[in-house]
């Protein structure tokens, strides 16, 4: 993280604002009611702290100054624009009635309302797409593109939907609170998928030198511990949990010694976290008991397929194809069947998946999906087709959007030059 004007922040600056910014901004929300308002005055305590704390260092309690501070700009804009000058004194009536106005608690300590900020952005008011959009934003912290990548939309689109729902909250009115037991079915789904697009951007980065950003796969999968204690009951939210787990348990396998990829045929598995995926395993269980299956809990289910095995020879390719074929029925998207045709190679060759990924090819919303071309490319490697497999891996590194990626796609596309110029 830098600043123009300061220099490089700090490591525990930079993770200061990690942790609290998205308790700044849900506290600000709860206490303005306005969305735009509690960014823009969020934004402008950081700003400040970024002034002050490098030279006299980060406070004891980071939240509670934060929010000292973002609280008196919100209150001072408040005061000189007179169209919100009736809000501030409802506010006020309201946080009378309330009680003490939320920010630090009595031990100096901003409480956690970002479950609440979740809710209010997954609304049912708001269409699907801007839900996640908006949330991915505003609480996980992604900037715009990044969360246009996690759609495979243009950065323009995107900020279109987040500035349309921020206008569809404030104009509707949407309360700032966990939904009551009847409107949860119908608000939990948008959660979830929010929560596991925050992780899969920490997984599996959209874009940077890095192909991994932790802090988002473990701030994801902290904020699904919150849930699974808020929900102990929903089979779904346990499936989440799991399968996040079992995807995270891989984490310092998949990466190389000089942060280069390292993909699931050529990973140490003895360096995979065994109590994670003991964990992962149990509420993939849970979440696939008592009911019929979910959607987190499917992938769990074949995220613990892939962790149990000693190798990929002995993964157990029939029954992933199998849970795949019910993803499919219940959420049919072609990602989702690049997915499947990837297993179908596994379990019975690679002329039977290529011949599902070129079924694909059609497909709009695999354009720039390098993941495809990628599938596609290795596919092709496989059979000796080294022409048509160096083609797709410049498809692919065209739309690769961290280094390591693409380190690994020219990695790739040379071995098939070479195998092309030697007449193989």
């Amino acid at each position: 993280m830098t600043r123009d004007g300061h220099g490089e922040v700090g490591p525990s600056i930079e993770a200061v604002f990690r942790e609290e910014r998205g308790l700044l901004l849900a506290a600000l929300v709860r206490r303005f009611g306005d969305l735009d308002l509690a960014e823009e005055v969020a934004s402008e305590a950081i700003e400040a702290a970024l002034v002050h704390w490098p030279s006299g260092g980060v406070p004891p309690k980071p939240g509670a100054w934060l929010m000292t501070t973002a609280r008196r700009r919100a209150v001072d804009r408040l005061r000189r624009d007179r169209a919100y000058a009736a809000r501030l004194a409802v506010l006020q009536v309201e946080a009378d009635r309330a009680g003490p106005a939320p920010g630090a608690d009595a031990d100096g300590e901003l409480p956690d309302e970002r479950l609440q900020l979740f809710f209010t952005c997954a609304h049912p008011a708001l269409p699907a797409e801007d839900r996640v959009a908006l949330t991915l934003r505003c609480l996980a912290g992604l900037t715009t593109p990044e969360v246009a990548r996690a759609f495979l939309v243009p950065p323009a689109t995107m900020a279109k939907r987040i500035v349309r729902a921020k206008k569809k909250i404030r104009e509707a009115r949407i309360p700032f609170r966990v939904p009551g037991a009847d409107e949860l079915p119908e608000r939990l789904p948008g959660v979830l998928q929010v929560i596991y697009s925050i992780f899969t951007e920490g997984y599996a980065a959209s874009s940077g030198p890095a192909l991994l950003r932790t802090e988002l796969a473990e701030e994801a999968i902290r904020l699904a511990r919150i849930l699974r204690r808020l929900l102990p009951g929903e089979r779904e939210v346990a499936g989440l949990l799991g399968l996040m787990l079992l995807i995270h348990a891989r984490r310092e396998a998949r990466v190389g010694p000089d942060g280069e990829l390292v993909l699931l045929d050529d990973q140490d598995r003895a360096r995979w976290d065994r109590t994670m995926i003991e964990e992962g395993q149990g509420l993939a269980v849970a979440a696939l008991t008592g009911g019929p299956a979910g959607l987190y809990g499917v992938q769990a289910a074949i995220a613990a397929l892939h962790d149990e095995a000693a190798d990929v020879a002995t993964t157990d390719w029939p029954q992933i194809v199998a849970l795949y074929d019910v993803l499919l029925r219940l959420a049919p998207s072609p990602v989702v069947a690049v997915n499947r045709a990837a297993a179908v190679a596994m379990r019975d060759g690679a002329e039977a998946g290529l011949a599902l990924l070129d079924e694909l090819a059609g497909e709009q919303r695999l354009r720039g999906y390098h993941p495809y071309a990628t599938a596609r490319a290795d596919l092709l490697h496989r059979l000796g087709r080294f022409g048509e497999a160096a083609a797709a891996y410049r498809e692919a590194l065209a739309s690769a959007g961290t280094e390591p990626e693409q380190a690994h796609l020219r990695r790739r596309l040379s071995e098939c030059e070479q195998a092309r110029g030697e007449g193989h």
